[in-house]
């Protein structure tokens, strides 16, 4: 038996005027997806455990079946691991944004740094190595918008804010808080005076895009360890990802995560690169887990169209082609992590739909097609990697 598991990162959503009442994921055309509800078993799954916030970090460790309460330290050492960055027992490990602060500064305008590109991004990154960097901070690169900062020896229990979280937003009432928050302000402020004046931003902003003006630190963390998959399950994986997040959640796990070209982790990702790499990792592999960005960036930035066209992009473009590739011995899951409502541009934390299906069986599913509403089980993330692997229902 062969194990895929599809993730749409972001996928879920409430119910909009404009779509007449529906969702994305219902108003989108996606016949693979529908299909297999239609003949599979359907459900929902709790991915972000109570007293947790619904990050991608929590929600896709327990898509992987790790019990977030028992494994997780934080989001910045998970990437810093996708990264292969090697952390000290004693460092803390801080995602590091660059972001487009609007106003003079005051509000949030773009957390990703007017999407900048990640040429544009690691020389930026380099340079604020050399200006604000050092042996205690320490700026690692990584994709797009997506970086690391170590604090070696460093505090790690202020209060900080993802900056999806505060898009339009003055930043004032969300700096880093508590012990060791002054020392992140700090860095931030530094980065600004340093940022502003960048060339690379100068030539940015001359071609009408944002700059991206400051760094924003958050999700940090001590070095994050998980018993392995194959330890858990009795399964060897891999992963098909562009964000570091999920590399690195696979690289704890024991997972070969490689580089994919063309993958992007945004809305111009090359869905069907990573649907040829899926088929090609299912011959050394036992299960592979597909991960795409896209409905989450699109309901960040508010765009209903978007969302709709990731969403039916995944189907065409990713689920489409494995499922025709692969031999009736395949078993399917088709998962989101969490819901990240368009009317609200971040996440939630709700059960969220998923399908089980095996291609060489048929069986009465949800006719209504893949969606919010879809199944009436509900299982923790746990529970659902283990039911998806023994074929054992409830």
């Amino acid at each position: 038996m062969k194990y895929v598991v599809i993730i749409g990162d972001g996928m879920a959503d409430f119910p909009l005027d404009e779509l007449g009442g529906k969702t994305p994921l219902m108003a989108a055309n996606k016949p693979y997806m529908d299909k297999m509800a239609g003949e599979g078993f359907c459900g929902k799954v709790v991915t972000v455990p109570e007293g947790f916030s619904p990050g991608s970090d929590v929600a896709c460790m327990s898509i992987f079946g790790y019990d977030p309460a028992k494994y997780y330290t934080g989001r910045a050492p998970i990437e810093a691991a996708g990264m292969g960055i090697e952390m000290g027992n004693n460092d803390v490990a801080f995602r590091c944004n660059l972001v487009y602060l609007a106003k003079g500064g005051t509000v949030m305008g773009d957390y990703s740094g007017g999407h900048i590109t990640t040429g544009e991004a690691h020389a930026l990154i380099k340079d604020l190595q050399n200006e604000i960097g050092g042996n205690e901070f320490v700026f690692f690169p990584g994709v797009s918008y997506r970086h690391i900062m170590i604090w070696k020896g460093g505090l790690w229990t202020m209060k900080t804010t993802p900056p999806h979280d505060i898009t339009e937003k003055e930043i004032g009432g969300y700096l880093p808080g508590g012990e060791g928050a002054k020392v992140l302000t700090g860095l931030m402020e530094r980065s600004q005076s340093f940022l502003a004046h960048h060339p690379l931003n100068k030539r940015r902003e001359a071609e009408g895009r944002h700059p991206a003006n400051s760094v924003w630190l958050w999700g940090q963390g001590k070095k994050a360890r998980f018993p392995s998959f194959e330890e858990q399950y009795g399964v060897r994986g891999a992963t098909v990802a562009a964000v570091d997040l999920i590399k690195g959640i696979s690289r704890l796990a024991g997972f070969d995560a490689p580089y994919i070209e063309g993958a992007t982790g945004y809305l111009d990702t090359d869905y069907k690169a990573k649907a040829a790499a899926a088929f090609r990792l299912l011959e050394n592999n036992d299960i592979v887990y597909v991960h795409i960005e896209a409905p989450d960036e699109a309901s960040h930035n508010g765009n209903v169209a978007d969302k709709i066209r990731a969403i039916e992009n995944i189907d065409r473009e990713v689920v489409g082609p494995v499922y025709e590739k692969t031999d009736d011995d395949t078993r399917f899951l088709i998962v989101t992590d969490h819901a990240t409502p368009i009317s609200t541009r971040t996440h939630y934390a709700c059960p969220v739909p998923f399908i089980m299906y095996d291609k060489g069986a048929r069986h009465e599913g949800c006719q209504s097609g893949y969606s919010e509403q879809s199944g009436d089980t509900i299982m923790s993330g746990e529970e659902m990697v283990k039911s998806f692997l023994t074929g054992q229902r409830r």
